[in-house]
């Protein structure tokens, strides 16, 4: 009998896990027992490989092999088997008698679907939960690190950490846990799309076995976050836990176990708005595990677009001192479009009154700041669209509304469409890796850089951020919105907060004008408001999206 040591996470005393079976001997080297520590769960498999080879006599050479090519000898590969399979002994008790450690490998990698890392001419299997988990993310040089322009760094990221569980507990649930399906199992059971409303009986389709000829059939059904009901069994069944998180049927006949499935029901019992469940499925030394998704439906919030672009589109803009730019942009508009409604948000110091037909001029109280107008100038909107213009732009006959309109139409998953101001077409791409959570994420800003042509549109291009000329879906831009507290520069911070729920593209047939440049020492003192407004931001992105560095 061969016994290794092999030290628990997070404890000082060793497990001891008895291999009953001859074969079991891994090479002329193996595991140390109290030197390899079984941390692949939170360093990953690469530490664990390096602790190896650090025990192993002569594996300094193989070790500098591993960092520079990623290969390990196969006598290694056998000791790391032996780790896998020793941790699957250590969480599920010892290898049957019966099963040798081949076999029992291989039941492991049957029942966890396979994960290979390359380890010289041969690949080791992995399960899935012992992939590492992600790791800090690598900062471009270029990048600034936003940490630096904290003078009590220390504090901010404690505070921002509580912050991140607590948006995490609002974001995540069992819904998120990755599942694997068992191959050639005998249970049928739904692996997508099974929702039900919070407390209200449902029924579970597609349960069924499918399994050989036995003199009985026994399957255990199990839940969390609520109970299970089938109907009452006729003779030749039983039936035990109806009503109640964990539900056996059993029966000597098949069609009758299939006929209960086929009547089960699952009712959540405590009430939330969108959260999830997974429910256990066993027969025998089967196993599958399939999500249940509960959420309450949403009533859905519709606009109705009318006939002409003037029930479809809002155009909206931010004023702030400049009053004869604003001018020519209204009178541009009113050149191509006399009706339609046009909203500006105005926290200009001493304002002027604009008037004239569909316009709604809000004021502000001074100095608000430009997210803040956006914000206003959004909130206003009752038409599907609106589109965003600055108060310099000026519309020529290239402007052209219309088109943009009929390409969000045709692409209903598109949230914001820009096009080219002043014949230049400004977008990026944003790239993020989420990275350690204390340290944060990695978030990567290129221009010019797009990810695919719009389909059914070679002139447009999925991106990540448009420039200030764009049709945004009014419910979608709403739902991110646009943050008051970046006050004097900001743009590119609204896409950053809508990455993974805003669809952008940008077109290259549609534009608008751009008024020539004039002096306003006023306007221009506000508009580069210096060091000072910068590293007020870069502190803003530090803790709001939970960032290390931003490129």
């Amino acid at each position: 009998m061969k016994t290794y040591f092999i030290s628990e996470i997070g404890t000082e005393r060793p497990t001891f896990l008895h291999y009953q079976h001859k074969n079991l001997e891994s090479s002329s080297f193996t595991a140390n027992a109290s030197h390899v520590q079984l941390g692949h769960r939170r360093s990953g498999w690469q530490r664990l490989i390096k602790q190896v080879l650090l025990t192993k006599p002569g594996g300094s050479d193989e070790l500098k092999e591993y960092e520079e090519k990623g290969t390990i000898s196969p006598a290694t590969r056998k000791v790391m088997v032996n780790i896998l399979v020793a941790d699957m002994v250590q969480s599920e008790g010892r290898i049957p008698q019966r099963l040798t450690k081949e076999k029992y490998a291989l039941r492991i990698v049957t029942r966890f679907p396979r994960s290979k890392i390359h380890m010289g001419r041969q690949d080791i299997l992995l399960s899935p939960r012992h992939l590492p988990p992600p790791g800090p993310c690598k900062c471009a040089k270029s990048a600034i690190i936003l940490k630096n322009s904290l003078f009590d760094a220390e504090e901010v990221e404690q505070r921002r950490h509580k912050e991140f569980q607590q948006h995490k507990a609002r974001t995540e649930s069992v819904l998120s846990t990755r599942l694997y399906a068992p191959s050639n199992s005998p249970l049928q059971y739904p692996i997508q799309g099974f929702k039900v409303r919070p407390m209200t009986s449902t029924f579970i389709p597609g349960l069924a076995l499918h399994a050989r000829q036995r003199s009985n059939y026994t399957v255990f059904l199990e839940v969390s976050k609520g109970v299970l009901k089938t109907v009452i069994p006729a003779g030749g069944a039983q039936v035990h836990g109806n009503g109640e998180s964990r539900l056996m049927m059993e029966s000597s006949s098949l069609e009758t176990l299939n006929e209960l499935l086929a009547y089960v029901s699952y009712t959540s019992t405590v009430y939330h708005i969108h959260t999830g469940d997974l429910a256990s499925f066993q027969f025998e030394d089967h196993e599958g595990v399939f999500p249940i998704t509960i959420k309450q439906p949403q009533p859905p919030v519709l606009y109705d677009m009318g006939t002409d672009i003037n029930s479809q589109v809002t155009i909206t803009t931010k004023t702030f001192l400049r009053y004869r730019e604003l001018n020519r942009l209204l009178k541009s508009i009113r050149q191509f479009y006399k009706d339609i409604e046009v909203i500006i948000a105005d926290d200009s110091f001493v304002t002027k009154k604009i008037t004239g037909n569909h316009i709604k001029h809000f004021i502000m109280p001074p100095g608000q700041g430009w997210f803040a107008g956006r914000n206003l100038a959004a909130s206003q909107v009752t038409t599907k669209y609106f589109l965003w213009v600055d108060d310099d732009f000026q519309f020529t006959k290239w402007t052209n509304i219309e088109e943009m309109v009929k390409i969000m139409e045709a692409n209903p998953e598109l949230d914001v469409l820009g096009g080219k101001v002043k014949g230049s077409q400004f977008d990026f791409s944003l790239r993020y890796e989420e990275g350690d959570e204390m340290e944060g994420g990695c978030l990567n800003r290129k221009f010019k850089s797009r990810f695919q042509s719009l389909p059914g549109y070679p002139q447009c291009s999925v991106v990540s951020g448009v420039v200030n000329f764009f049709l945004a879906r009014t419910d979608a831009a709403k739902r991110v919105r646009f943050d008051p507290q970046l006050n004097r520069i900001a743009h590119s911070e609204f896409f950053i907060d809508g990455l993974g729920s805003l669809m952008v593209a940008t077109c290259g047939h549609v534009s608008i004008g751009h008024q020539r440049i004039t002096n306003h020492k006023k306007y221009w003192k506000f508009r580069h408001p210096g060091r000072r407004n910068l590293n007020s931001k870069l502190r803003h992105l530090f803790f709001k999206n939970n960032l290390k560095c931003l490129n």
